[in-house]
C-alpha cells in the first residue's frame, strides 16, 4: 500500500516520519515527497599519484570507495555545472528518519530532472528505522550541454509504502550478516562502504558454491 500525503502528513505529526530541515509546501506531492539537492557532491577522481607513479584509479566495487572520490561542498548561492557525459554523487539536503516500524520508501527521479537531460538513477529503498541523508547519483546524458543544478532545487521523489508485517528496529537494521552499513548517514560519509569480510573473500576467490553454503 502506498501511502497518501494524508497518511504522510500523520505520519510526521506523531513523529514516526521526520525530515530535517522539515519539509515546505512545495515538496508535498499526492502520494509522494520531493526531496531537495544539499550541498555536498563527490566528483570521481581519475587519477591518483603513488610511489609507483601516476596510477589510473581502478573502482574494486568489494572496496570502500571514500578515496576514489574528490568531496565538494557549495556555499549557499553557488551552483555546480556538470559537463557532458559526467556522473557525479550528490547528497539530499533533507535528512529523513523513519521511526514507523511498518513503513520504507522508495527513491525515485522527478520527469522535470529527466526532461534537462540528466538522469537521477533509481537510488533504492529507505529501510525501516533508517535515518540520515540520502544519496543521489546524477548523470549529464547529453553529448554537449553543460546543464547546471542548484543546491536546494527539488531532484527526486520518495514514495512510502506500508509492510505486510512490522519489524522490529534491531530485524530492520539488519542486512544480510551485518549491520546497515548506512544507517546515520550525512552528507560528508555517502560513498559506499564494504560488504561483509567474509563474502568478499569468497567472492574474490571465486568460491561461488561456498557463497551459496551460507542458507538463508
Amino acid at each position: 500500500m502506498i501511502l497518501t500525503r494524508h497518511e504522510i502528513r500523520e505520519h510526521i505529526n506523531k513523529g514516526t516520519l521526520a525530515f530535517e530541515p522539515e519539509l515546505d509546501e512545495f515538496q508535498n506531492q499526492p502520494h509522494a515527497v520531493d526531496l531537495r539537492l544539499g550541498t555536498v557532491f563527490y566528483l570521481p577522481k581519475i587519477w591518483r599519484m603513488t610511489e609507483a607513479g601516476r596510477e589510473i584509479v581502478a573502482v574494486d566495487v568489494t572496496e570502500t570507495a571514500g578515496d576514489n572520490y574528490e568531496k565538494i561542498e557549495l556555499k549557499p548561492g553557488q551552483y555546480f555545472d556538470l559537463a557532458p557525459g559526467e556522473s557525479i554523487i550528490a547528497s539530499t539536503l533533507e535528512k529523513i528518519c523513519l521511526e514507523a516500524p511498518d513503513i520504507m520508501g522508495i527513491l525515485y527521479p522527478r520527469s522535470s530532472i529527466n526532461r534537462r537531460g540528466l538522469s537521477v538513477d533509481l537510488t533504492g529503498i529507505i529501510d525501516t528505522f533508517y535515518c540520515g541523508n540520502l544519496m543521489i547519483p546524477i548523470l549529464n546524458k547529453t553529448s554537449s550541454q553543460v546543464i547546471r543544478i542548484y543546491p536546494g532545487e527539488r531532484i527526486c521523489q520518495v514514495v512510502f509504502h506500508k509492510l505486510t508485517q512490522s519489524l522490529t528496529r534491531e530485524e530492520a537494521l539488519v542486512h544480510g550478516k551485518i549491520a546497515a552499513k548506512y544507517s546515520d548517514s550525512d552528507g560528508h560519509n555517502l560513498v559506499s562502504k564494504k560488504d561483509d569480510q567474509e563474502e568478499i573473500d569468497l567472492i574474490k576467490s571465486g568460491n561461488l558454491k561456498g557463497l551459496k553454503e551460507h542458507q538463508y
